[in-house]
């Protein structure tokens, strides 16, 4: 008996890039050939509200399911499920018919996780309601990586007194590696009942999904029903699905099951050839950009047809986007941010050219404003001596000759002497746009905003002395906050106790971005400190 099975979503997820319109014919082909290719669930589109929506023939937004019935040959269907999509909140389930045998087998309800906190008994009552009516019930949690492992572990347990046929776990953004997969399964795999099947559902911005779910199944070993969901072609909207030809032949050729790989090839050629003219879908660079930054596809498809941007300014605006907005889309709110970042943005060519130049195969020693540059000025003094490395500081202009000064912050450029003229100094263009003294760097090509503290004046530096090439790193007065010392700083004027509460915080959030930046340039650029720093216990 097989575990692994398939779930065709092409005319549900798939259809999405066309808004759903797939003529009648089409519908009832691909549902047919699907069928005949045995695949085992297919998903035959969205079950929408109807006092919200009309339904239209020639569409896969169905607002009941008597009119799904003329798509599906109930005497053909052998072990073929059929299933409806709801997302909760798009759907009146006091609507939903009895399960008659002549539609759908199952609806597959999605929810996300505001749905999950603020919404949970109706969200149940919902769940009920569907089983009541006689429906096999599936349950996908949309971005499972925005749950975390205890709140993952709630999850199951609600799951494990609803019961359902299967629960999904989703790769909503594409942005899943495996040991994403192997995290979320394990605790999925281990506290839901046994009797549940797991779905997997993947995006393919990073070209992940069909590795992503050969893990699962490598994961799963044959221990439970596992339900891989796919599309013919991959199709569907930004960077799409996987591709059920790609399950198909691996399983038919390492699994000996029966799916009929040619009628699936002929399919794709009769129903999918002049959509694939007219819309594209599959890996671009944009919309790994979405994977990466794990916002809506439309946020990518907007930037990327409105204002015909390089793929590099594409993934800086991305970036942009708050964490409470990059779920949905808000197209007058990425036109104010694609202004805020042009009118920052500047020609940083001729500085970057400079400091290639410059840095490039060099020793460099930072000076950030902690305490320590003063406790151990003497062991500075000696490194800078015996080393002779490009001294560079940070917020500050220090006494060394030949030094040059980062600024990443702009009060502390406002508030230095002398920064204005001085051609040995280096800032980003938070900062200041004026380059005709200074070397300026736009400040969204040294910034990862995945990371709360993605600001910080070391790291912007870090960053920048990556992209020079530099051959070693030598950090001093990178301490670290302590809430036991009157100050932080070698100069009161850096101070900011009115942040104390936060030390705790802030030292984990710089330490894991050094870590992390450590791991990354591992084998390129030696990185060592100089003098004591709390980040040092973060380095992995």
């Amino acid at each position: 008996m097989k575990n692994v099975k398939l779930l065709d979503c092409t005319l549900r997820d798939g259809a999405r890039i066309i808004n759903c319109e797939v003529p009648d014919k089409d519908i009832k082909k691909i549902i047919s050939r699907l069928t005949e290719s045995h695949i085992d669930y297919v998903e035959v589109g969205f079950l929408r509200d109807h006092r919200k929506l009309t339904y239209k023939r020639g569409s896969t937004f169905f607002t009941s399911v008597k009119q799904i019935e003329p798509f599906i040959d109930v005497d053909t269907k052998s072990n073929t499920k059929y299933l409806a999509f709801v997302d909760y909140g798009m759907f009146d389930f006091d609507s939903l018919d009895e399960c008659d045998g002549k539609s759908v087998d199952g609806i597959r309800v999605g929810f996300t996780k505001g749905d999950y906190e603020k919404e949970r008994k109706n969200l149940l009552a919902a769940f009920e309601k569907v089983k009541q009516k006689g429906y096999m019930l599936f349950i996908q949690g949309v971005n499972s990586l925005g749950y975390t492992d205890s709140e993952i572990l709630e999850l199951c347990g609600m799951l494990n007194e609803i019961m359902p046929y299967g629960f999904g776990i989703v790769d909503t953004y594409g942005s899943m590696y495996l040991e994403d997969v192997d995290r979320i399964y394990s605790i999925v795999n281990h506290n839901l009942d046994k009797r549940i099947a797991i779905d997997f559902h993947a995006h393919n911005n990073r070209q992940m999904a069909f590795a992503l779910s050969q893990e699962v199944m490598r994961l799963d070993a044959g221990r439970r029903e596992i339900i891989i969901d796919a599309t013919l072609e991959g199709m569907g909207k930004c960077a799409g699905n996987l591709n059920i030809e790609l399950m198909v032949d691996l399983l038919t050729k390492k699994h000996k099951y029966d799916y009929n790989f040619d009628l699936l090839l002929d399919t794709i050629d009769e129903c999918l050839y002049e959509i694939k003219q007219n819309h594209e879908w599959g890996y671009t660079v944009p919309n790994l950009m979405g994977g990466i930054y794990q916002t809506h596809p439309n946020n990518v498809l907007y930037l990327n047809d409105k204002f015909r941007l390089n793929n590099k300014d594409i993934k800086n605006i991305v970036s942009m986007i708050a964490q409470e907005k990059k779920h949905h889309y808000d197209y007058d709110y990425l036109e104010n941010l694609y202004l805020e970042y042009s009118e920052s943005k500047i020609d940083d060519s001729k500085s970057l050219e400079f400091i290639k130049d410059t840095f490039n195969g060099k020793s460099v020693l930072i000076l950030a404003p902690g305490r320590s540059i003063i406790d151990f000025k003497a062991d500075i003094d000696k490194f800078a001596e015996e080393e002779k490395p490009i001294i560079v500081s940070v917020n500050f202009i220090s006494g060394y000759k030949d030094s040059f000064a980062f600024f990443g912050n702009k009060k502390r450029y406002e508030n230095t002497e002398g920064t204005k003229s001085n051609e040995r100094l280096i800032a980003t263009t938070n900062v200041t746009l004026d380059d005709s003294k200074n070397k300026v760097i736009n400040f969204y090509s040294l910034i990862d905003r995945r990371y709360k503290m993605y600001d910080n004046s070391v790291m912007m530096l870090l960053s920048l002395l990556n992209i020079a090439g530099v051959k070693k790193i030598t950090l001093a007065g990178c301490d670290g906050y302590s809430e036991t010392v009157a100050d932080n700083y070698f100069d009161s004027e850096f101070g900011n106790n009115r942040h104390r509460k936060q030390f705790g915080e802030i030292n984990c959030n710089v330490g894991g971005m050094l870590s992390d930046f450590i791991n990354k340039v591992s084998g390129r650029i030696e990185v060592k400190f100089l003098t004591p720093s709390i980040y040092q216990q973060y380095i992995k």
